[in-house]
């Protein structure tokens, strides 16, 4: 039951945590990088432990508790996350762009369900935090308030991308648990039973991480494209090219470019390339005529274009700009 439930790479921990199940803390963290399967884990996790009739531990997907949770009426589960926020109905009834934080009104509003009994007199009650990082200021000092003096029969799982970004203070109170990612072997064949090609190609791309190669084989076509486009270097035309970039959204464009841009440079340092490997020669053919330190620069303008890529404001032409800045990194 577990195999078909679990992501083969979690197996070993899911066995370890199973087992202490009695004597778990408050607070897991479970942390590690984006794409390895976090937050899968944590929810059939949590499924688990309020399960009625679990099987080995593990979920048993057919009693009313179980049911609860897959329709998301658990009483005693509660899913904190950035999309919160727009399903609140004290939310404003206007269009907003996707909720990027966690707000302090999603953590208050938590603590007093928390301060309610339990749907059983002696049931768990489990909270998810994801990510984690989403949390402002003020919403994580408030969370650190419950983690000082956390309720009975309450478990929080807070599921974390960039755990630099947490408070050492909410760090400190909480059990962390690096979350494994699959050797490359592993992760292959994994995609490969999930009937993906050019597994090993993608894989690659998405610097190891199986669910976002996974997620990347859907947009293969579109990214070879991309490549193609971006190996004109100078001869890029940056206007007619923009539409294409933007076809992914404006935030995995960004990512791409990146990417293209590490590698560019990896090639003008003489050392391997990390995502494109199958576009080594033309990378290698640019990387004769790039400036470096507009490269240097390009990059640093990306990962501020980055902090804004979900800004509703004519994303074309910012995408137009970047391209065009792209087309300098190769003139003389």
């Amino acid at each position: 039951m577990i195999n078909k439930d679990l992501y083969p790479w979690h197996i070993d921990l899911w066995h370890k945590l199973i087992q202490q199940k009695e004597r778990l803390p408050h607070a897991l963290l479970l942390h590690g990088r984006a794409g390895s399967g976090k937050l899968a884990f944590a929810t059939f996790l949590a499924k688990s432990l309020l399960c009625a009739q679990p099987v080995q531990g593990a979920a048993c997907h057919t009693c009313p508790k179980c049911t609860w949770f897959n329709e998301g009426h658990h009483p005693d589960f509660k899913l904190i996350s950035p999309e919160d926020a727009e399903a609140s109905e004290d939310a404003p009834k206007k269009k907003v762009s996707k909720k990027t934080q966690i707000a302090v009104d999603q953590i208050r509003q938590l603590i007093q369900q928390l301060s309610l009994s339990n749907h059983g007199a002696q049931s768990l009650r489990v909270v998810l935090i994801h990510p984690a990082e989403a949390m402002n200021l003020a919403s994580a000092n408030a969370l650190l308030k419950v983690l000082e003096e956390p309720p009975n029969n309450t478990l929080f799982l807070l599921v974390c991308h960039q755990v630099q970004r947490l408070l050492p203070t909410i760090m400190s109170r909480c059990q962390a648990i690096a979350m494994p990612m699959p050797d490359s072997q592993v992760a292959a064949e994994w995609l490969r039973q999930q009937q993906v090609s050019e597994a090993e190609v993608l894989l690659q791309y998405a610097g190891g991480a199986p669910l976002l190669a996974l997620q990347a084989s859907h947009e293969h076509g579109v990214n070879t494209q991309l490549f193609t486009l971006l190996s004109a270097g100078a001869d890029l035309d940056a206007s007619t090219s923009a539409a294409h970039f933007l076809e992914p959204g404006m935030e995995q464009a960004i990512t791409g470019l990146q990417k293209w841009v590490y590698d560019l440079l990896a090639c003008k340092c003489s050392l391997p390339q990390h995502y494109h490997a199958q576009y080594g020669r033309a990378l290698q053919a640019l990387a004769k005529g790039v400036n470096l330190k507009l490269l240097l620069d390009y990059q640093r303008q990306l990962s501020l274009a980055k902090q804004t890529a979900n800004h509703p404001l004519s994303q074309e032409l910012q995408m137009e700009s970047l391209l065009l800045q792209y087309k300098k990194l190769f003139k003389p």
